[in-house]
């Protein structure tokens, strides 16, 4: 299925890719999620592929089901911080963002960001994935990126530098990001946990000339934080519950 194949799809990606009308692919979808096999993003206009329709084949993925956990936390979050939010993980050396709310924030200035491929070192939530992971996968990683040419010049190429930011990330508890990528915002990124395992970041973006990272910090890192823990929790419970 064409929408299990792109993790998510809208009607008009959908409708180049498998070359089918725009009204007949919403008909079919329609039937589609009436029968539990897809559903509409809550955050966006983008279909996916449903844990039902996962189950059936060797496409199942931890990042779907890691959305449906996250997305009505980031909905409750989004309402009361009113900053968009980004759901990333890692995957080919690079973090892509599963779920976001920055088509029901009314600060944002990104849209149809669900899909993207994000650099690993010059975002938040690659860093906040970096300083979380075992050591070993942390290794692997910087080694394919030095491997497949996507470390950049600059700051982090050096160990050292590289290293002492791990490190503020851990002791701050969230990856951040004030200057670089995306130079018009800043952005602050919490791990989730499946148990002792980093799986997924939930990242928070705002304008850098509305408000201060220091301002973002005070005001925004407990509930970000908070949303991000009850999330783990949701997590872990799924994954002890028998089969």
């Amino acid at each position: 299925m064409a929408v299990n194949q792109n993790n998510a799809a809208s009607i008009s990606e959908l409708a180049v890719a498998t070359r089918i009308p725009r009204p007949t692919i919403y008909r079919i979808l329609e039937t589609l999620q009436d029968q539990g096999f897809v559903t509409r993003s809550s955050t966006g206009d983008c279909w996916r592929a449903t844990l039902k329709t996962k189950s059936l084949s060797s496409g199942f993925r931890e990042e779907d089901w890691v959305a449906q956990h996250a997305v009505p936390h980031m909905i409750r979050l989004g309402k009361t911080i009113l900053w968009p939010l980004d759901l990333v993980t890692f995957q080919d050396f690079e973090m892509v963002v599963r779920e976001s709310t920055h088509s029901i924030s009314p600060f944002s200035i990104d849209h149809g960001v669900v899909g993207q491929s994000l650099p690993l070192l010059e975002t938040s939530g690659g860093r906040c994935y970096l300083a979380f992971c075992s050591d070993s996968e942390r290794k692997l990683i910087l080694d394919g990126i030095k491997k497949t040419n996507r470390l950049k010049s600059g700051y982090l190429q050096s160990t050292t530098n590289l290293n002492f930011m791990l490190g503020q990330i851990r002791e701050l508890g969230m990856g951040f990001r004030t200057e670089g990528f995306r130079k018009h915002t800043m952005s602050l990124s919490a791990p989730i946990w499946a148990e002792d395992r980093v799986i997924a970041c939930l990242t928070l973006i705002w304008i850098a000339s509305a408000m201060s990272f220091e301002t973002a910090l005070k005001e925004h890192s407990a509930n970000l934080l908070d949303s991000a823990a009850r999330i783990s929790g949701e997590i872990s419970s799924r994954q002890a519950q028998p089969g």
